[in-house]
């Protein structure tokens, strides 16, 4: 007698064997290794130095460590690092954090005075048993693993702020960080200090994947956080799950844009798991936003918010609440790949 119970043990029977069916054809693919993608244009020099590293058949882990450094250090752009537009205090607070392929982790939060957090991040990882370190105890540890304290606050990012706090506007600007690399004229960021907007902040990052050639991922994140802040806000960057997540089984994600809306969704974690479940990096990316969108009702006109992300075979995606999300690809095919992300408006 063909009964309920056998109905439902034959079914899940299936299930499995359709599951592991798309396991074996995963595992079966070719896939696209190595392979190195981050968010927005200024990847593109982020991902050459992480290249250097996977192309010599190097490890994910230190190819994203080593990349997102050049953004870190890159006077230019005011929304990571050195250079990074300050809290409303005219202080500078960097976040960041890092992950591998065996789910080791380590995150830095509103770090003051050292220009590259995601190495302390790294080392908060490997050399202590926490995932976070905060605020002052960060900065101890740091100068305690030989950092030297720096002034992150430049000519230009003080001038911006010392315009803004004439105001205290606190008016969002999605993508302001493409204008950080527009040449033109009309370009606001290339005035002179004293003439650099007052009221525009930045609110993005730059997040960065990694398939190594021994078939690993790692991911890092870092960021100066939303220009003005409260001092002490921590945006979803140095936040595993929300900012940054690597699960070495299927794949990796990473967000950029307004935090808070990321860290109320675990957009990132989000992102990896619909990949686990069959969607392809770009459809997950998507419905990760849709769910922002969802959530948010008519309130997404000025925000944005837009997640990357790398799976197993080296196949990648992305998508943003706004237009203007790009990010940068570099592999075997084309080191220096600017692709523009898809997006609901």
């Amino acid at each position: 007698m063909y009964n309920r119970r056998k109905f439902i043990q034959t079914t899940a029977l299936s299930a499995a064997v359709i599951t592991l069916s798309k396991s074996c054809t995963s595992k079966d693919k070719k896939a696209n290794k190595p392979i190195v993608i981050s968010t927005w244009d200024f990847g593109v020099a982020a991902n050459a130095d992480a290249w250097k590293i996977l192309n010599s058949n190097g490890k994910a882990l230190d190819a994203v460590e080593n990349g997102v450094k050049v953004a870190e250090a890159d006077v230019k752009n005011q929304s990571v690092g050195y250079g990074g537009l300050p809290d409303r205090d005219g202080i500078v607070t960097l976040d960041a954090c890092i992950m591998d392929h065996i789910s080791n982790c380590g995150a830095v939060l509103a770090l003051e005075n050292i220009k590259h957090p995601i190495s302390v991040a790294r080392l908060v990882m490997e050399k202590t048993p926490h995932v976070m370190l905060a605020g002052d105890g960060a900065l101890q540890f740091a100068i305690e693993q030989g950092f030297k304290k720096e002034n992150l606050l430049t000519e230009n990012s003080k001038a911006a702020w010392d315009k803004w706090v004439k105001t205290a506007k606190y008016e969002p600007v999605s993508n302001i960080e493409n204008k950080l690399y527009d040449n033109s004229n009309n370009n606001p960021l290339n005035a002179a200090p004293e003439k650099l907007p007052g009221n525009q902040y930045n609110h993005d990052t730059i997040g960065m994947l990694a398939l190594d050639s021994h078939g690993n991922l790692a991911g890092a994140c870092t960021t100066s956080g939303m220009a003005y802040k409260l001092h002490g806000r921590i945006g979803d960057s140095p936040i595993i799950g929300a900012g940054l997540y690597i699960d070495n089984e299927v794949g990796g994600a990473t967000a950029t844009g307004v935090g808070e809306e990321v860290v109320r969704n675990v957009g990132s974690f989000l992102v990896v798991e619909l990949m686990r479940q069959g969607y392809s990096p770009e459809e997950a990316c998507k419905e990760a936003v849709m769910r922002i969108i969802k959530k948010k009702a008519n309130s997404t006109k000025d925000l944005q918010v837009g997640f990357l992300a790398l799976n197993k075979n080296g196949e990648y995606g992305a998508y943003a609440i706004q237009k203007g999300f790009t990010f940068s690809v570099c592999d075997k095919q084309k080191q220096d790949l600017i692709v523009k992300g898809k997006s609901y408006y």
